[in-house]
């Protein structure tokens, strides 16, 4: 039996030091931090945050001219140079020594578009019913005849009681799981965490797990629902150049091939391997499942690959009391870049995936600088690369942070955000798992605004952007966005047609900038990351985790 994993971290886990001066004070009444100096001009300053300081370089860094941002791409120039420009002129210092960047290698890797997946006595095409790639340094990789074996969804997840390959032996077989976790479909089953999905439910972890089960293949069956995005999503996010970080062993410790079947396709090899697709779904449901498919599958990926370098940036406004303490917002530049073998409109501009977080981030870097006195503790901004490439930039951070990870107090994150107006209410993004929830809830109730759960939590958003990152560290991090409450009638019509071209447009070439977007819910919520941000740089003790979280620090 395969070793077992644990990827929602537990205190013995972590060997994240929290003990600061400062943070050894966190035992003081909590009364005690919610009372704290506030800057002289900190109403003029949260108040002059404006739909202007957002809208100019959400226009400019999602223009045609950026190309998509994808990194290491003349795009990811243009980008970095900007920024490095804004962060300037708001008069912040460079985050990394004397420098605004900090280095990331990439391996860049390119699977061929020509080829086909052959399974049984079918021929799936690529992109169209399928998928595939491969994170492993070699020109080509390929399944020969490899056994599928049905994984229900692919889990190993002890605290759950739940797993997957219990007694089985994978090596060289080809996996085939479900997306999603167990409780989605079954949360009357009390298993896992009903429809709110758990890391356990996303393709990284899946693909994570079969490869330390030692398995050759690893096969997603893509379903709209339990996935929250369509095929298309699919085919355009892991088709083209495919990033990971540098690895020591060229990548040999994943599975040789990584793919994705839709939904038809899935269930014509599950009727040929004389296996009824929803019977077996079902079965999957009810506890830790597997079973042998009788059937091989084939497929040969050409790669092309090389070594780059991308940057994240990152500027800091000094803290005047405790400097070496940090809280860090981070937002990635990146998107998607562009696809010339598309006819018409080929740059996936990213409008607000994620030239929103971008341009509210400088906005929220000129505001920070603009007080007086500045914070007790510094306040950094973190803009990450590769973020569409599974947090990549972030990841690379978290492991080679710039600012001791013991030294950082929270991240605040800001990804997609608000374009379709103001909100009665406030979205947080995984409710519920610390202390940074109480700023929230101060700075929402000065703007007359409730929290609420996110409204799909089955998405899993909380593992899906570059906070968890810092989560998976042990850093309280904060993820929070417009909810779906509009403020008024007027801004209720603005939404409902708003809404559709959004949402329809996430990660496709229609997703660009719009002179009619309604940026007040943007700013509405920038000027409240704002007042939590400073709150939090100026109270007495910092803020903890929930006893509930399964993110902790080791005290």
């Amino acid at each position: 039996m395969k070793k077992m994993f644990l990827p929602l971290l537990v205190p013995t886990l972590l060997g994240v030091s929290a003990c600061t001066p400062n943070n050894d004070s966190a035992s003081q009444d909590q009364s005690a931090k919610k009372e704290m100096p506030v800057a002289s001009n900190f109403d003029s300053v949260y108040n002059n945050i404006s739909d202007a300081d957002i809208r100019e370089p959400l226009k400019v860094l999602s223009s045609d001219e950026f190309e998509g941002r994808l990194p290491t791409t003349e795009g990811e120039k243009k980008t970095i140079e900007y920024l490095v420009s804004e962060f300037t002129k708001a008069g912040l210092k460079p985050g990394n020594g004397d420098s605004f960047l900090q280095k990331v290698a990439l391996m860049e890797i390119t699977a061929d578009p020509d080829m086909t997946m052959t399974i049984g006595d079918n021929n799936f095409a690529y992109k169209e019913q399928m998928v595939a790639s491969s994170k492993r340094e070699q020109s080509s990789v390929s399944l020969e005849d490899s056994e599928l074996v049905f994984v229900g969804y692919g889990v190993n997840a002890p605290e759950y009681d739940w797993n997957d390959y219990e007694g089985l032996d994978v090596e060289g077989k080809t996996v085939v799981m479900l997306i999603n976790d167990p409780g989605f479909e079954n949360p009357e089953s009390g298993r896992f965490q009903g429809t709110t999905m758990t890391y356990y439910g996303r393709w990284s972890y899946k693909y994570e797990e079969a490869s330390r089960q030692g398995a050759a293949g690893a096969i997603i069956v893509h379903e709209t629902a339990p996935a929250s995005y369509g095929w298309s999503v699919v085919a355009n996010s892991w088709s083209g150049p495919q990033y990971g970080l540098v690895s020591a062993d060229k990548g040999a410790s994943r599975v040789a091939v990584e793919g994705w079947l839709t939904l038809d396709a899935a269930k014509k090899v599950f009727a040929d391997a004389g296996l009824d697709f929803d019977q077996e779904k079902a079965n999957a449901m009810q506890g830790p499942y597997n079973k042998a498919m009788d059937i091989k599958a084939s497929v040969t990926v050409n790669n092309t690959f090389k070594k780059s370098e991308s940057n994240n940036v990152i500027a800091t406004l000094p803290g005047a009391e405790f400097p070496d303490e940090h809280i860090i917002y981070t937002a990635h530049w990146d998107h998607l870049g562009k696809d010339e073998s598309k006819e018409g409109d080929q740059i996936y501009n990213g409008a607000h995936d994620n030239a929103t977080g971008t341009a509210a981030i400088l906005a929220m870097a000129k505001a920070y600088s603009e007080l007086t006195p500045a914070p007790k503790r510094s306040v950094s901004f973190l803009v990450v690369t590769a973020e569409e490439q599974g947090l990549l930039g972030s990841k690379y951070y978290a492991s080679n942070p710039v600012i001791p990870i013991e030294n950082t107090v929270a991240n605040i994150n800001m990804d997609a955000m608000n374009v379709l107006g103001k909100t009665k209410n406030v979205a947080v993004v995984g409710m519920g798992k610390s202390e940074m929830e109480d700023y929230l809830e101060a700075a929402a109730a000065k703007q007359g605004r409730t929290l609420t759960q996110e409204d799909r939590p089955e998405a899993g958003y909380y593992y899906r952007s570059d906070h968890f990152s810092f989560a998976k560290q042990g850093v309280l991090a904060l993820y929070a966005e417009g909810g779906n409450e509009p403020a008024d009638e007027e801004t209720a019509k603005y939404r409902k047609r708003m809404n559709v071209i959004v949402t329809g447009c996430y990660h496709q070439v229609c997703d660009q900038y719009r002179d009619d977007w309604d940026l007040s819910g943007i700013v509405q919520d920038t000027q409240m990351l704002f007042d939590v941000g400073v709150g939090v740089a100026n109270a007495e003790a910092w803020p903890k985790w929930n006893e509930a979280s399964e993110f902790q620090r080791q005290n």
